[in-house]
Parts: structure tokens; sequence; C-alpha cells
């Protein structure tokens, strides 16, 4: 993989978009979690990717044709392939354990991501990274308490969403650095709906008239949060904004709350609070001071 080049945008709009971006993925997943109950997870993924790739369309129009331009194929496909990991891993996950819970196993990915772009990108690896890694990591390990039940087999499938969706980031910003955020999107999109396509005929139980509401709005999110990581990763070193990227059990906490009543126990609160002070501590060395590579 090649060396993204240099970025000039401070890491504060790059953060700011990719909390945007994890807040809407959480969102999409909370929609997601309801739809499994009643559908299967192959439909739910194909119109995920059908309402994506439609709004994407009617949004670019005549500057369809430019974005479909890219010196990158490969890449892209690459994209759309662990974009689609990491979706059907998360989403099938959600018929087994709850959205909070498959959000914390979900956690190691800021981990891949920082150490995959210091071995594949170049970036360069920060004392305040490793820090911020680590602790957050730390406040994961509170939230899951490894051998007190949280792990089963179901749980190997947020593991390789974490996998793919790192795989997907770490691509994102080596191809994001060098093409629009329109090709991204477009690719992503088109090839998400051409493979759930060959899959969905095999799997499909008719619409109830009141969820189409409900499909439309996990297109949108979905489109919408991607469109903000790939910007985030697009403007910003990804191991200067990994760290953030726990703000998801957060969002998935709170709409664990909000959308199905199930409240977080205490390990879950003190976790998230060490997850919180762990991403404000990078912002804080990020953006304030220099800092020299390990």
């Amino acid at each position: 993989m090649s060396v993204a080049r240099p970025l000039s945008v401070t890491p504060p709009r790059g953060i700011l978009y990719l909390a945007l971006g994890i807040f809407a993925f959480t969102a999409m997943d909370a929609v997601a979690k309801g739809l499994v109950a009643h559908y299967p997870t192959v439909q739910v993924i194909w119109a995920r990717y059908i309402v994506n790739l439609i709004a994407v369309v009617l949004i670019l129009g005549p500057r369809l044709t430019a974005a479909l331009k890219t010196r990158f194929p490969w890449l892209h496909l690459a994209r759309g392939i662990s974009q689609m990991g990491a979706i059907g891993f998360f989403f099938a996950s959600l018929n087994y354990i709850g959205l909070a819970e498959a959000t914390a196993l979900a956690e190691v990915n800021p981990l891949l991501i920082t150490l995959g772009a210091v071995l594949f990108l170049g970036e360069a690896l920060t004392r305040p990274r490793i820090i911020g890694i680590a602790v957050a990591l730390i406040g994961t390990l509170i939230i899951t308490r490894p051998g007190m039940g949280v792990f089963s087999a179901a749980a190997l499938l947020p593991l390789g969403c974490a996998v793919s969706f790192a795989a997907n980031i770490l691509l994102t910003r080596a191809v994001g650095s060098r093409e629009s955020a329109a090709a991204a999107m477009v690719y992503s999109a088109l090839l998400g709906t051409l493979f759930s396509s060959t899959l969905v005929p095999f799997h499909w139980t008719p619409v109830a008239t009141p969820d189409l509401p409900a499909f439309i709005l996990l297109g949108a999110l979905g489109m919408a949060a991607q469109w903000c990581v790939v910007r985030a990763y697009s403007m910003s070193e990804a191991a200067a904004i990994a760290p953030f990227g726990y703000l998801d059990i957060l969002f998935a906490t709170f709409f664990s709350i909000v959308a199905f009543d199930e409240y977080p126990d205490r390990f879950t609160m003190i976790g998230a609070l060490v997850i919180a002070l762990a991403g404000l501590y990078v912002w804080r060395k990020e953006t304030t001071a220099p800092n020299m590579a390990v």
C-alpha cells in the first residue's frame, strides 16, 4: 500500500468529522438492530446499500461521471469488500447480543487502525497516541470484563467487524488523501449493492409498510456516516484520530437506553468515562504541541 501524502489540516476538524460519523454509524446500528429482529440480516444489509447508492447518485447528479473516474480501482474494490465485512459481521452479531455489548467487543479497531497506520501508511507513533490507545483499551476491558461471561461464540462476529473496519479505514486513508470523498462514496455503495443484490433474493421477507421509513433511514444514516468518516481520515492522520473511534461505545450506550430500554451497568459507565478521558487527552496533546515519535 502506498504511503499517504502529508496532511496540512489540523486534527480538530478531523476529530469533529469522525465524531459525527461515529454517531451516525451508531444510530444506523440501532436502526439495524430493530430491523434484524424481523428481517433477514442480508436483506437489511442490502437495504442499507441500495438506499445509500440511490442517495449518492441523486446528490452527485451530473458529477457522478467524474466521481467514477479513479486511479485506484483495486483499492476501491478492497475498500468495498472490507466495508461489507464490517457491516455484515456487525449486523449479524445484533441477532445474538445487545448493541452496547457488540459495540464494546468491536472496540479493538482503534488499536488496529493505529498500528496499521504506523506499519502501512508510515505515520508516526507518538507517546500521546500510544497512551490514548492503551487507556481507551483499558476502558474497553472494564466494559467487556473478559472471563466474566461477556465473551461467547457470538463475540467472534463483532471482533470480525473490528478487523474489517480497521482495514476499511486504512484503505480509506490511503485513497481519501488522493481522491475525492465522492469517489469513495460511489464505489463503496455500488460494490455493496451489487454484492448484496446477488444474495438478497434467497433471503427476502416482504417489507411491512410501517417499516419502510426505518429502511430508508438506515441507508441515509449509512451514507452520512461514511461521508463524515471519509472526510475525517482524508484530512487527518489515522493514528491521530483513531482513539476517538471509542466514542461509539458512548453513543451505543445512549441508543441502548433510548431505543431498547437497556441500561448499562456500573462497569460500562466507568469504562465509558475512561474512554472519554483517553480521547480528550489525545485531542489536547495533538492540538497544543508537536509530539516526539517513539
